[in-house]
């Protein structure tokens, strides 16, 4: 029996190994693939519009050659939506799984715990009644997902902060703020109506690449925080028990993590607004492209920024009207919050 279990434990060992290079071999091609499809949605974005522009031509123009009329669709128009779509997906993307992760919940995303409607409900307020615009009312925005943040982390404080009791809490106060938000509306006057109603939808309309700049940033930040506590996070995906035998300092881990995590979202928010359940989808389409091995931070984060950049698009030129990249993406992500509440009723599924 002890030769059989010698003469065994190789084999196993080289096994497993080889099982672990194939997993990461895959992951290295879907995120591969994610990557690939990016750049393509990028071009679409860029060549395809009202009027198409050649490659070649838009090859000379993104080289800095004057092209009139061409330099200024392709520059000054669709290129900034590209950009800012891109990058508030990523900050989306990686902000959303994060929560998901640390609360082993896949209802723990930012646009359903009410941190995307604080910041929504602070920038419609800022603009109705203060009369705010541009940078002022991103600033309120950011602080305002800063703040609910907290708040239903303290509301969730119960000798230690529970996946179920913040959800809950979250629920709650995304269903008052929303009522606010509904209520400035009916207030606002005819000529800041058009620039609120952006923030209970999300839009990446009039984008500037000055407004890719406060997103880079936070995605430096933010997401490079993200990425340092990849490992504490995949410890917590396992219980908290288990995480804290590791060596995880689990109240210090969920600190930074929201902190980072509700950066990314309000940053993002107040670019593009609250493009609907793009933190909520990214985490669970990535989980199931890339299986359970490995981060999910980078894979939730790519998935986001395609949603919202092949959600532009359709919304712009693929759909019978015009309509934001939030109606799109809300589309998308409604039937997946039923199909999840649901399943989960029955049975208590995690990410």
């Amino acid at each position: 029996m002890t030769e059989i279990a010698f003469s065994s434990s190789p084999s196993s060992s080289a096994g497993l190994r080889q099982l672990r290079k194939a997993s990461r071999r895959r992951r290295g091609r879907v995120l591969g693939l994610f990557a690939a499809l990016i750049l393509a949605g990028i071009g679409l974005t860029l060549m395809l519009g009202q009027s198409f522009t050649p490659p070649g031509l838009l090859l000379r123009v993104l080289a800095g050659e004057t092209v009139p009329g061409t330099s200024f669709t392709v520059l000054d128009l669709r290129l900034p939506r590209a950009v800012v779509s891109v990058l508030a997906g990523l900050c989306f993307g990686m902000g959303g799984v994060a929560f998901q992760i640390m609360l082993r919940n896949p209802l723990a995303s930012p646009d359903i715990i009410g941190i995307s409607s604080g910041a929504s409900a602070a920038a419609v307020f800022a603009i109705v009644v203060f009369s705010l615009s541009g940078v002022a009312v991103s600033v309120v925005a950011v602080c305002a997902g800063l703040g609910v943040a907290l708040l239903i982390y303290v509301l969730s404080w119960r000798q230690g902060v529970t996946g179920a009791r913040l959800i809950l809490v979250g629920i709650g106060l995304s269903a008052m703020l929303q009522s606010v938000t509904a209520y400035l509306l009916t207030r606002a006057p005819s000529w800041s109506l058009q620039d609120a109603l952006r923030w209970m939808t999300g839009s990446v309309n009039g984008a500037r690449l000055v407004d890719a700049l406060p997103l880079l940033a936070a995605l430096v930040v933010f997401g490079g925080l993200l990425l340092g506590r990849a490992r504490d996070l995949e410890a917590l995906r396992m219980g908290d028990e288990m995480a804290a035998g590791l060596g995880v300092r689990l109240s210090a881990t969920r600190v930074s993590v929201i902190a980072a995590a509700v950066g990314l979202v309000a940053f993002a928010t107040a670019v593009a607004g609250p493009v609907a359940f793009v933190a909520f989808l990214s985490g669970p389409i990535a989980g199931r492209v890339t299986g359970r091995d490995g981060s999910l931070l980078l894979p939730a984060a790519l998935v986001g920024a395609m949603l919202v950049l092949f959600g532009d698009y359709a919304g712009q030129f693929l759909l019978p009207a015009r309509y934001p990249v939030g109606i799109v993406t809300g589309v998308l992500g409604a039937p997946y919050l039923l199909f999840l509440i649901v399943r989960d009723n029955r049975s208590g599924g995690a990410l």
